[in-house]
């Protein structure tokens, strides 16, 4: 996830997700900041859970994500390439933010904070910013951006973060 080299590039990475409806079944597209297709989330209807596979441009899974099953709290894993790579699980709730927790299977672990459901929101590790997750400045109707802000972070990864806690803010706001 993190390379050990720590340097910075002068310029992001920005993506820009498309989630008209988001929901199981639905595919959608996220697109690079020169607006070329990177990266398809294909929602998968017929799964006995819900499961999401981010893939590339040429359709092969890159990650997958599942809602965990069997778990006393709501939590979403992250595999690549059939083995697991992360387990997102919220850490607290206040009126205001959402704090989820992302701990990879290398034992590293990111924090997401924000308004998840205004798609504000920022995902950390060890305090240094990895991306920010914004509609702030897009007159797009469902399109938020993912700035990837750290030229060492993995982009697949970070897009998957932000598709998790979604979905998990989502499904805490429909059981409220």
């Amino acid at each position: 996830m993190l390379s050990s080299h720590g340097g910075h590039s002068p310029r992001s990475l920005k993506y820009f997700v498309h989630d008209r409806i988001f929901g199981i079944g639905d595919d959608y597209w996220v697109d690079d900041e020169h607006g070329r297709h990177a990266f398809l989330v294909d929602g998968k209807a017929m799964r006995l859970r819900e499961t999401f596979e981010l893939k590339d441009t040429e359709r092969r899974v890159l990650i997958t994500i599942r809602k965990k099953m069997f778990s006393l709290r709501d939590a979403m894993t992250i595999e690549r390439d059939d083995q697991p790579l992360a387990t997102v699980r919220r850490k607290r709730l206040s009126l205001l933010r959402h704090h989820y927790r992302v701990e990879l299977v290398d034992g590293t672990e990111l924090d997401v904070s924000g308004k998840i459901l205004d798609r504000e929101f920022a995902v950390e590790y060890d305090g240094e910013l990895l991306a920010e997750i914004s509609r702030r400045w897009l007159t797009v109707r469902h399109t938020y951006a993912v700035d990837v802000v750290r030229d060492d972070a993995d982009p697949a990864l970070l897009i998957a973060v932000a598709v998790s806690v979604i979905r998990m803010a989502e499904r805490e706001r429909e059981d409220d």
